[in-house]
């Protein structure tokens, strides 16, 4: 970084977050790109939504082509303070009871469904047998 570079904070970046004041932070660097929400291609909607925040994953996912990359660059008005960049939540999916014991009469299910057509055929092979016996006793 400069020593003529601006440093934000990023309670200052989030205080521009709307349609004729757009700031995103992306990989550390912050980017005014109100000018620019008209001309993006996927709509200014895009752009005020990942304003206010961290965008550096919604630009990432994207996968944008290095022309677009060169263009952010007209954009840049500084770095952000990464100390005053608030802990990313990330989302743990929770094990509870209730998926196990929703698991539990799905597989008691499946285990009746191998069993009672296995009963079945026993019990036919069982009654054969015992009319074959039934005849050779007679």
């Amino acid at each position: 970084m400069g020593s003529g570079e601006k440093v934000f904070v990023y309670e200052d970046l989030v205080k521009h977050k709307d349609r004729n004041d757009c700031w995103l932070l992306i990989s550390g660097k912050v980017y005014n790109v109100t000018q620019f929400l008209e001309d993006h291609p996927g709509g200014d909607e895009v752009l005020l939504a990942a304003s206010g925040k961290d965008a550096t994953d919604d630009f990432e996912d994207v996968g944008h082509s290095d022309d677009a990359r060169e263009q952010m660059q007209k954009y840049y008005i500084g770095e952000v303070d990464a100390t005053t960049i608030p802990a990313r939540r990330t989302y743990k999916a929770q094990t509870s009871t209730a998926a196990t014991q929703q698991d539990e009469p799905g597989f008691l299910f499946k285990i009746i469904q191998f069993l009672v057509p296995l009963l079945i055929l026993g019990f036919a092979f069982g009654l054969q047998f015992l009319g074959k016996k039934e005849k050779t006793e007679t």
